[in-house]
């Protein structure tokens, strides 16, 4: 009687973790690239009570055991990377990876970032970086006096601005790179739109947009999270439900205790 009051508490553990889950989902769904959690979840030990083939007679086996389990646990946290949608902005540093790949940006400690985040700016320095002021890498510098207006960036990756000094001509400033992993799941998610490399992702593979399997960038458009409300929306229902089912399990427990506890003769 008391295994099971443990097995619905940890059902309950489980779910709430579901549910943790969920609400970070929702609450990105708007965050520029962002990309959505899914939880994996496996069972607990089980105890066997008698094991599956011992000797029934001395002709037959027993052809099932019994066993009963102990609950379950959340065994991975996995982001799902599937495209997001590209939005329109109209802005001349936005960049959206359609395919692909990742953007790669220097960190304050000296080490790289990766990120689909493609929402850059232009800091003091003339200098393509990212909404927390990391460098784009490769670094992409404009020309003093580059207009604006004129910066254009190919499918390819070929960044181009226009100067006073060269009028209707377009000049080359830059070539951006896009970077892909074996196993991008494994990856180390550490905010700010930004992932690590882990041994589990392996290293970074470079390659230019467009080429080698590596998706093309979009110019002035963003890639838009890839969580779905409507989906989240059910997967809570259902998470709620079991969260649910498993404190009725443990009330259902409780109450079978009260009754053994006030057997009488």
């Amino acid at each position: 009687m008391v295994r099971s009051l443990w097995t619905a508490a940890a059902g309950m553990t489980g779910q709430q973790f579901n549910i943790d889950t969920i609400a970070n989902n929702l609450s990105n769904v708007n965050t520029t690239g962002f990309k959505k959690n899914r939880v994996d979840f496996e069972d607990l030990l089980y105890q066997t009570l008698k094991t599956a083939g011992t000797p029934a007679t001395e002709l037959t086996l027993v052809p099932t055991g019994i066993q009963v389990g102990h609950g379950v646990k959340a065994a991975a946290t996995q982001k799902i990377f599937q495209q997001g949608s590209p939005q329109s902005t109209g802005v001349r540093t936005d960049m959206a990876i359609v395919g692909e790949g990742f953007f790669r940006v220097l960190l304050y400690d000296g080490t790289y970032g990766y990120t689909r985040d493609g929402s850059f700016k232009i800091d003091e320095n003339a200098q393509i970086v990212s909404s927390q002021g990391y460098r784009l890498v490769p670094e992409i510098i404009l020309p003093e006096r580059f207009i604006e207006e004129s910066l254009t960036i190919t499918k390819q990756g070929l960044v181009t601005v226009k100067t006073p000094e060269t009028g209707d001509e377009s000049i080359p400033v830059g070539q951006l790179e896009l970077y892909r992993f074996v196993n991008p799941a494994g990856l180390s998610a550490i905010g700010e739109n930004a992932f690590r490399v882990t041994p589990a992702s392996g290293e970074a593979i470079a390659g230019q947009p467009g080429r080698e399997g590596m998706g093309i960038v979009l110019h002035t458009f963003l890639e838009m999270s890839n969580v779905s409300v409507a989906q989240e929306m059910v997967n809570m229902i259902v998470a709620q439900r079991a969260y649910e089912f498993n404190s009725k399990a443990i009330q259902t427990s409780d109450t079978m205790l009260g009754i053994a506890a006030n057997l009488k003769r």
